[in-house]
């Protein structure tokens, strides 16, 4: 298993909040916790930012993922706008994840709960070439069903 080092600040340490954790051995992800002042409640079809009370530094050529965690989207109907959010190496503000309730019941947020789980990844850049033509596939333009339903 590899690992990467990621420096973290707390921006409120004076809260206390937990830093984000590996919650079993083999998880992929660390839970991000709620860092707030008093409950958050979330209507149906609302959408709203959540802080995490945390900046990170990631080593260049990686970026974080932020992803919704599965228990809350069954259970709960509760999910991220835009998923995977994507936290680059060059960005030191508080980490915020854009929650939203598709459920049908509201959904109170509380101080310190897990709202969502974040990655790391390596990535690769793109070096663009312009070009007239681009290769014949067998599939071509097709998309957006083209292959049944």
């Amino acid at each position: 298993m590899n690992s990467i080092n990621v420096k973290i600040k707390r921006i409120r340490p004076e809260k206390g909040n937990p830093l984000p954790r590996y919650m079993t051995a083999h998880a992929a992800g660390v839970d991000l916790c709620a860092d707030l002042d008093q409950e958050l409640v979330l209507e149906p079809g609302e959408r709203t930012l959540v802080p995490t009370g945390i900046a990170i530094e990631l080593p260049e050529g990686y970026e974080a993922q932020i992803r919704p965690r599965s228990g809350l989207a069954l259970k709960h109907g509760i999910s991220l706008v835009n998923s995977p959010g994507t936290i680059d190496a060059d960005y030191r503000g508080e980490i915020g994840v854009i929650v939203i309730n598709h459920g049908n019941e509201p959904f109170v947020i509380s101080n310190n709960e897990r709202i969502a789980q974040m990655v790391f990844a390596p990535f690769t850049r793109a070096v663009f070439q312009d070009v007239a033509e681009l290769g014949e596939t067998a599939r071509g333009e097709g998309g957006f069903g083209h292959t049944g339903r």
